[in-house]
């Protein structure tokens, strides 16, 4: 009856209405809010399976005299309390899964009579207590038939490493146990049993890795974990060559500083070629290893062409490091790519036109890049977050950025966002109860509301464009403010000139604007009242005049986002003249009031520059060579006036 709503059927089941003699009852994710006091008379059931509802109880003293279960499963519920002694009673239990509760109190050491247990299950709730006395307890008589065991996110603490040695069967082994406060040293000697030994994930945890050089596993891990541990020696474990099936390794912040022992694995199949290799924050120095995640390390020299190779990379990570040269062109091979962060480094070359279409992020912040941005940018229909700046790069913005389809929508997602989602990695056991899953959620770090932030697991929700210190130039395209779904545009500190886009308050997601340091003029486009959600302004130190436009957010901004300019109105001092009242925004008529006061400055400004035209003409005539050259001149200050009067009207 799983994924049956029971809710308003809960109390047929709180009678005697079960048959006595029932061996299987399947309830999972039934909405229901009580355990069926019904079941204590089912004295010949084997397999309760009760996850996915919302019990809130303590676990009802009953269920403890079931003495024929085999299977019980009272995950993702709400449980309290500790777990009685009395479980010693189950002992025909073979699958334990109380994970994901809210359980406290020590594990009774009457889990010790629970010899046929094989699948022991405990994450996610308050547990506290020695470890070594769980191991203790299961070593009495069921440690050599464990297959999984889960204590994750609880409160052990205590000594590991002399424990692990007591496992000396264990199949397909799940053995997670990170965010504890494990401590202690884990040598080879404590694997030497551990023949069947597939996922070791513990990271967080205050343990240290002693092996020798020569160290071979007895055993193929798929999955290692081991982030902040201490490495003994510091440098990466010439044993992971020997891991064929490896397909997540961490070894984050464990002060790896030697980069000699690189697995290399130059031919993949379609599922192990999903590798993720995390070893962000270590003290890495040399040339760059195909990985996936070294940022904030020391690396020096360029990204080897090598890299190309792995065909089904989705996200690499090489920020704040010292790489440089240009980009390898075996790049494009990897086109898979959903994550490209190669930001805080020294490359050099053009913005390289091959990027994979793919692509939901890409950050080249901080780097030597030159030239124009490429037209082909505007091909990456998935991209959310675009960083290029402090480059230095040239030319005008593309107009065709319109085109970055994910940028203008304002809904991503039913949900409201785009999940950042490098793969999921599923683990089911050939009899039904192993089961194991790991997402490997990304990150990024970018600019916004003028301070450096880093997103990982809204990473989804975030839409920005940032062309900062550039030398980048020409006018903001106005086809810019088709792109909706923008929460950050940065164009700060380039050589930007003309007036801010007419329709810049179409982009009805901006939380973030920065104009700021650039040449830009005129008067403040009366549409961007309409920006209800921007929290961050700066349009400071451009060649803006008139009056600020009014609306709640504007006036509540600091002076500073107005600096460098000749504006006034709130929030700033200055007052303005009446006679420059701004309209209201979306008046297609604004500016017709001065038509006649700058009319008249244009006008007197052409009849002198006609009068003079003419006196020197008239000089030059018997020199020809001097009157082109002067007829030039004149054609481009033409040129520019009557482009200066059609801007203007």
């Amino acid at each position: 009856m799983s994924y049956v709503d029971l809710t308003n059927a809960s109390h047929w089941l709180q009678v005697n209405t079960l048959p006595s003699l029932l061996v299987e009852l399947h309830l999972s994710s039934c909405e229901l809010y009580h355990i069926p006091s019904g079941i204590a008379n089912l004295t010949s059931l084997k397999v309760l399976d009760l996850p996915l509802n919302h019990f809130n109880s303590t676990i009802p003293k009953w269920l403890y005299s079931l003495g024929h279960l085999e299977f019980l499963d009272l995950s993702l519920n709400v449980f309290q309390g500790d777990i009685s002694s009395s479980l010693g009673n189950l002992t025909a239990l073979v699958y334990l899964n109380l994970g994901r509760n809210q359980l406290e109190g020590e594990i009774p050491n009457s889990l010790g009579n629970l010899c046929k247990l094989t699948f022991v299950d405990l994450r996610l709730n308050n547990f506290r207590g020695r470890v070594s006395k769980i191991f203790e307890s299961l070593s009495r008589c069921s440690s050599g038939q464990i297959d999984n065991l889960y204590l994750s996110q609880n409160n052990f603490s205590g000594h590991l490493s002399d424990q692990l040695g007591s496992l000396t069967n264990l199949r397909y082994l799940d053995l997670v146990i990170h965010t504890n406060s494990f401590e202690g040293v884990v040598s080879e000697v404590h694997f030497a049993n551990l023949t069947r030994l597939n996922i070791f994930s513990a990271h967080e945890n205050s343990l240290t890795l002693k092996t020798s050089p020569n160290w071979v596993p007895p055993f193929q891990l798929s999955i290692l974990s081991l982030g902040s541990w201490c490495l003994y020696p510091s440098e990466l474990p010439g044993w992971l060559k020997s891991q064929k099936h490896l397909s997540s390794l961490n070894m984050s912040n464990t002060g790896i500083s030697v980069s000699a022992n690189w697995p290399k694995q130059k031919h993949f199949d379609p599922f192990m070629s999903k590798v993720v290799i995390d070893l962000g924050s270590n003290q890495f120095n040399g040339s760059l290893p195909l990985v996936v995640n070294l940022e904030n390390n020391n690396l020096m020299g360029k990204i080897p062409s090598s890299i190309g190779d792995l065909l089904f990379l989705r996200s690499l990570h090489l920020r704040n490091n010292n790489l440089s040269g240009e980009l390898p062109v075996s790049l494009q091979n990897c086109e898979a790519l959903i994550l490209l962060d190669l930001g805080g480094n020294k490359f050099v070359g053009s913005i390289p036109t091959w990027f994979g279409q793919r692509l939901v992020v890409l950050s080249l912040h901080s780097n030597k890049f030159h030239g124009a941005i490429p037209d082909e940018l505007c091909s990456l229909t998935s991209l959310q977050i675009l960083d290029l700046a402090h480059n230095n790069l040239s030319g005008t913005i593309p107009r065709c950025f319109q085109n970055l389809s994910s940028m203008a929508t304002t809904s991503l997602g039913a949900s409201g966002y785009t999940r950042i989602e490098v793969f999921r990695v599923e683990f089911d056991g050939f009899d039904g109860f192993d089961y194991f899953v790991e997402t490997y959620m990304d990150n990024v770090v970018f600019v916004t509301k003028g301070r450096e932030v880093k997103y990982d697991t809204k990473l989804g929700l975030v839409v920005t464009l940032d062309l900062s210190s550039n030398m980048l130039s020409g006018e903001i395209p106005e086809e810019l403010t088709n792109l909706g779904g923008i929460q950050t545009l940065n164009l700060s500190d380039n050589l930007l000139t003309g007036r801010i886009p007419l329709k810049i308050g179409d982009m009805g997601s901006l939380e973030s604007l920065d104009l700021s340091v650039n040449q830009l003029f005129g008067e403040i486009s009366p549409s961007i009242s309409n920006l209800t959600f921007l929290s961050y302004l700066n349009l400071s130190y451009n060649n803006l005049i008139g009056p600020i436009p009014k609306s709640t957010q504007l006036q509540s901004f600091d002076l500073s986002s107005f600096f460098g300019n000749k504006l006034c109105g709130p929030p700033l001092e200055e007052r303005c003249n009446t006679n420059e009242a701004m309209p209201p925004a979306g008046d297609e008529k604004h500016g017709e009031g001065h038509l006649l006061k700058d009319g008249g400055f244009y006008l007197s400004l052409g009849l002198g520059f006609a009068l003079g035209f003419w006196i020197v003409l008239g000089s030059l005539l018997s020199n020809v060579p001097r009157s082109n050259a002067l007829c030039q001149f004149q054609n481009r200050i033409v040129k520019k006036l009557y482009t200066a009067i059609i801007e203007r009207y």
